[in-house]
């Protein structure tokens, strides 16, 4: 269970989506969740970046700077790039949402929650090109006492299924034909 505005974007996502493999760009009118646009981001995907297209003002405000252009990936931990990029390339392939639970880091302060929505979007070529995406914060944002993040630290990725519930995960394996936990 994801907080209720992620659901909400998660939800219109999928009335979008219909019987179509995934939502169009076009589909998607800002005026249908206009409480959560400051929230909302469209990423592009430009080769290997995931450049940003619109960036609300709660999202451009956290990171205190215009994004428009600039790489989403640029904004995670280093460390957590390629996961997250993966993550990223299978939930457009599979043509499925991805909830990303991650930590706002700002210098001198305790990080807070946050969960990511990134649900892809069928450009005009007809390619999944496009990311409608969320920053939903699970803790109080006054614990940042106004000081921008410096990055996006990556706790956990649920890639969604159909129903809304997690896709299953690898519950057994081998090694050598002999069955590990």
């Amino acid at each position: 269970m994801f907080h209720p505005s992620t659901e909400r974007l998660i939800d219109y996502w999928r009335d979008k989506k219909g019987d179509a493999a995934l939502p169009r760009r076009t589909d998607v009118n800002p005026g249908d969740f206009l409480e959560l646009l400051p929230q909302v981001f469209i990423l592009g995907r430009d080769g290997g970046k995931l450049p940003f297209r619109l960036a609300g003002g709660f999202v451009s405000d956290l990171h205190a700077r215009d994004l428009r252009g600039q790489d989403a990936l640029s904004l995670w931990a280093l460390a957590h790039r390629l996961e997250l990029k993966s993550a990223l390339d299978v939930a457009r392939k599979r043509r499925t949402p991805v909830v990303v639970t991650a930590d706002i880091r700002a210098h001198g302060v305790p990080s807070v929650g946050m969960e990511v929505l990134f649900a892809p979007l069928q450009g005009a070529s007809g390619e999944t090109d496009r990311f409608l995406g969320l920053y939903q914060p699970k803790a109080m944002m006054a614990r940042l006492m106004g000081r921008p993040a410096y990055e996006l630290g990556l706790r956990e990725i649920k890639p969604l299924g159909e129903g809304n519930t997690d896709m299953p995960r690898l519950r057994l394996a081998t090694l050598d034909g002999r069955a590990i936990a």
